[in-house]
């Protein structure tokens, strides 16, 4: 009867530990809203281009659209830091993000200087990027609050002089 109880008792541990670690190895999963500079108005595409803790490797498939047009980004269990960009005109254009004020880019290359956000503060609380696009002046339509698990940035197509910059 002990041995029996034992037994149930290894067993039930080691059930226990087996989910641990099939759940630990689940992904993160992250909204994102990119939105128009100009508008505010979300721009639903699928040709999102992902990096994460600063590697080189780009990862064009792991966001889906959802049905309002937001995408659904998995990152692995290991992510710590994400940076991502899209692209337009059938992914031979970049839109210009609006994240950093300097080195913003051309149409055909992504800024030089990276942007990282990191994943636990977008999991934890959400995190809208800054945008320097629009100005100084911030409009009430660029007022935009992330919920825990979103992360909105804005963007803007590249213009006549970027287009032709490369």
């Amino acid at each position: 009867m002990v041995r029996r109880i034992q037994a149930l008792i290894l067993l039930l541990l080691c059930a226990a530990a087996l989910c641990g670690s099939v759940r630990a190895q689940t992904g993160k999963t992250i909204t994102i809203r990119m939105l128009d500079s100009r508008t505010g108005h979300l721009i639903a595409t699928l040709d999102y281009l992902v990096r994460i803790d600063h590697l080189e490797t780009l990862h064009a498939n792991w966001v889906k659209q959802n049905e309002d047009g937001t995408g659904r980004l998995t990152l692995p269990p290991e992510a710590t830091t994400l940076s991502v960009h899209a692209t337009y005109a059938s992914t031979t254009m970049f839109y210009i993000d609006c994240d950093t004020d300097k080195e913003r880019g051309s149409s055909r290359s992504a800024a030089g200087v990276e942007r990282w956000y990191s994943v636990a503060d977008i999991v934890a609380s959400g995190v809208v990027a800054p945008s320097y696009c629009g100005g100084k002046k911030v409009s009430d339509k660029m007022q935009v609050v992330a919920n825990p698990g979103e992360f909105v940035f804005f963007v803007r197509k590249a213009n006549a002089k970027e287009q032709f910059a490369d």
